[in-house]
């Protein structure tokens, strides 16, 4: 077919008169100039982009194929197995043309019934993922059920592969699984009824879904937060935190922050991961506590004796479980410092995994304090016991000091704390040696900068 202001091609001495000419058109600005033609041009282009949706629905990547002029009288749009590719020529023409229709579509001024909207707001997103505009219309047509959010999710999935860091297209994304998870329109995962009752491998099939586009979109652009920060929020509003899932993702983006060792977002990522984890640690923890003095009643020697070999054991599986993650996580940081010295990233990480470690310590009390600090008079616990994940510190003396003040005369209880502390997965000593090593061998001027500075940080955080 012919575009227009593009020659066609013929045969004897006036068609290379006219090819000469239209050299002449292609480097001027005369191409398609009219509004009539460049009204057809675009309308054909915007047909294109819609017949290679239909011809392939599993595109999986857009981009710009450098062409500054039409060298030939053929469609803009390249479809090559999975990959659709625009001409950059026409998007001078295509992206003003169907951004002023659609707003005046928006001003009443024109109208499109809901095919050309479908049609229009898909070619001006893939081209400008941030037109606001667009992404509103399309909620418009969702609404209505006119469009089926699952094309918007893939829409958005396109359009990051050009735009890694586009706002709107991620914040459109969430708004899309939010209408998935309130409307129950989810007709793959859930049937009636509201999304928990979706099989928990079809739950992590969407979830895996919505790893996937973003740890793409991290790889295309570095700190990505956008790509992260929907990372995150897909773990609590559809994952709802999972502890497996939430264990699987610190095991897989393991390699990824191995190989982006100055992508902080990257690692703040894993940071949530790792609080999360913990987090979850001590909530199961107060709880289990709670019930546990719920159930008793005035402690004595002979009950607590009974209960002193299950108490060791839930311990002793805490000090097992979570912790061991904080000190691998530690393991990774040595690594890493050590063969890619001088990334602020990664001395920052270990700062932030230490601080978890040391609240952790502290927050994961032995149950016999907290049934020493009992009230006498009606047994319900004071505020001493841990209130949240991170909330404020209390201190192992402060603990000593309480049992004492309480004068209970169960000295059984003081022994088994003070025998059975939660040991520290990374160690102060630990710290301090790590630190001495960098400084003794590293000719980094930046690294040795890095370490003094966390060097002071561990004094400071720890007069506090």
């Amino acid at each position: 077919f012919a575009f227009p202001g593009l020659p066609m091609r013929g045969d004897g001495a006036a068609d290379r008169k006219s090819r000469g000419g239209s050299r002449q058109r292609r480097r001027g600005p005369k191409m398609a100039e009219s509004p009539e033609e460049v009204a057809v041009l675009v309308q054909r282009v915007v047909k294109d982009i819609n017949n290679a949706f239909k011809r392939n629905p599993h595109i999986d990547e857009i981009g710009l194929i450098p062409c500054p002029e039409a060298r030939y009288n053929r469609s803009p749009i390249v479809l090559v197995e999975n990959k659709l590719g625009v001409e950059s020529w026409c998007v001078k023409f295509l992206l003003p043309y169907v951004h002023n229709k659609l707003l005046h579509y928006r001003q009443r001024k024109q109208w499109l019934n809901k095919e050309e909207l479908i049609d229009i707001t898909c070619t001006l997103l893939l081209l400008n993922p941030d037109f606001t505009t667009a992404w509103n219309v399309r909620k418009e047509l969702i609404l209505s059920g006119t469009l089926n959010p699952i094309k918007d999710l893939h829409l958005g999935k396109l359009a990051l592969t050009k735009f890694p860091k586009s706002p709107e297209t991620w914040i459109h994304r969430r708004w899309v699984l939010q209408q998935l998870i309130q409307e129950n329109s989810l007709p793959t995962l859930v049937t009636k009824g509201n999304l928990e009752t979706a099989p928990t491998e079809r739950i992590q099939q969407l979830v895996k879904e919505e790893m996937d586009v973003c740890c793409e979109a991290a790889g295309r652009y570095p700190s990505n937060y956008n790509a992260w920060s929907h990372r995150i929020w897909v773990l609590q509003h559809l994952a709802k935190l999972n502890t497996k899932i939430l264990l699987d993702e610190l095991s897989s983006t393991k390699h990824w922050v191995s190989m982006h060792v100055s992508d902080h977002s990257g690692f703040h990522y894993r940071q949530f991961l790792l609080k999360s984890l913990t987090g979850r640690t001590m909530a199961d923890y107060t709880v289990q506590m709670h019930n546990q003095l719920n159930n008793q009643q005035a402690p004595s020697l002979p009950k607590a004796e009974e209960n002193d070999e299950a108490e060791a054991a839930y311990v002793e599986e805490q000090r097992s479980d979570h912790p061991s993650l904080l000190k691998e996580e530690v393991e990774l940081c040595t690594d890493l410092i050590n063969s890619y010295p001088g990334h602020e990233t990664l001395w920052c990480h270990r700062r932030h995994v230490f601080y978890l470690q040391h609240h952790l310590k502290n927050k994961l009390v032995l149950p016999s304090t907290w049934a020493v600090a009992t009230d006498s008079s009606g047994g319900t616990l004071n505020n001493t016991h841990p209130g949240g994940a991170l909330g404020h510190v209390t201190q192992a003396m402060d603990v000593d000091g309480l049992i004492e003040s309480s004068k209970q005369g169960y000295t059984q209880e003081i022994k088994r704390l003070k025998r059975a502390p939660l040991q520290d997965s990374v160690s102060l000593e630990a710290e301090y040696r790590f630190i001495d090593q960098v400084l003794s061998t590293c000719r980094s001027v930046d690294q040795a900068r890095f370490a003094g500075a966390y060097r002071k940080w561990l004094d400071s955080f720890l007069g506090q």
